[in-house]
């Protein structure tokens, strides 16, 4: 049993997925164990396996959206990692002008890329503002956390709201190791 799919990326993502020299290509390409054939023209990359059950042409076309949706390949090859997903936000369900766009990207992105760089080491996940979508990589629970920051933002929520609501998080789930590692210590004395 065959499978091949096609995934449309942006024209100006095609030499991302390529890569330099056929490198990214190359790379997903053996990682995935799949074919890889890719139309500059129309930006369609056609993923093909000839046997699914050995190799993962779901994964490979995940990472190709994600090139497509501005990360870079070796941001993209992290959703190979197992609990690892792609979670895509429209920024149309926000607000519909370009200026209203224009300004839910700044907001998102903040000065000098701030608000991004608060969102990602706080999450753990990464995030990609490209055209009218806001993509992120991370694990479920982070990449929920995330697109909860990130609607949060572009509905109007204050910078600072949101970054404490990040902060809450980051502490409830320290103190949420710290008790699993308590509850798994062996208890001293329990053998005498």
């Amino acid at each position: 049993m065959s499978f091949e799919q096609v995934v449309r990326v942006p024209l100006d993502r095609v030499a991302a997925v390529i890569g330099k020299g056929g490198e990214s290509k190359k790379q997903l390409e053996e990682s995935c164990h799949v074919s890889l054939e890719v139309d500059g023209e129309s930006g369609e990359v056609t993923v093909r396996s000839s046997s699914p059950e050995e190799g993962d042409p779901f994964k490979a076309m995940v990472v190709v959206e994600a090139i497509g949706r501005g990360f870079s390949p070796q941001r993209a090859l992290r959703l190979l990692e197992p609990e690892t997903v792609l979670e895509v936000m429209d920024l149309r369900d926000f607000g519909k002008s370009d200026n209203s766009l224009e300004r839910i990207r700044g907001r998102i992105i903040g000065l000098k890329g701030k608000s991004r760089r608060v969102i990602e080491e706080l999450t753990k996940c990464q995030v990609s503002v490209y055209g009218r979508t806001v993509a992120i990589i991370g694990e479920v629970s982070e990449a929920k956390l995330a697109k909860e920051a990130i609607s949060m933002l572009a509905s109007g929520s204050r910078h600072r709201s949101v970054y404490n609501m990040l902060q809450r998080a980051r502490t409830k789930r320290k103190m949420d190791r710290m008790l699993l590692w308590e509850d798994q210590s062996p208890e001293v004395g329990a053998d005498e």
